[in-house]
């Protein structure tokens, strides 16, 4: 079964940065498209940001400019870089792969507050 791992998160004030980090156990990591995903309570999760196998990458139109997808099939990790952070970005972060509908049972997380 392929484990999600997210890291990174924490608490910030308005205009910090952080960097997130998902390590994902799969052997197909490099020919997947993978996306950062956040989750408030009582509403839908959604997506942030993604990145195809060859580096495309497609941005929700309230992080664009602000955020940054990156990946490196060596070490099968997926990274976002937030800068710019705003209070409505506090949320529950998460990474899976796929383009459309998430491919893997989903990790735990990672809780970003953004609040001065």
């Amino acid at each position: 079964q392929v484990q999600l791992v997210e890291s990174g998160g924490g608490l910030v004030q308005p205009g910090g940065s952080l960097r997130l980090s998902c390590a994902a156990s799969t052997n197909i990591f490099s020919i997947n498209t993978w996306g950062w995903y956040r989750q408030v309570p009582g509403k839908q999760r959604e997506v942030v940001a993604r990145i195809n196998s060859g580096g495309v990458t497609n941005y929700a139109d309230s992080v664009k400019g602000r955020f940054t997808i990156s990946r490196d099939n060596v070490m099968k990790m997926v990274y976002l870089q937030m800068n710019n952070l705003k209070p409505e970005d506090t949320a529950v972060y998460y990474c899976n792969g796929g383009g459309g509908v998430p491919m893997y049972t989903w990790g735990q997380g990672t809780q970003v507050t953004v609040s001065s």
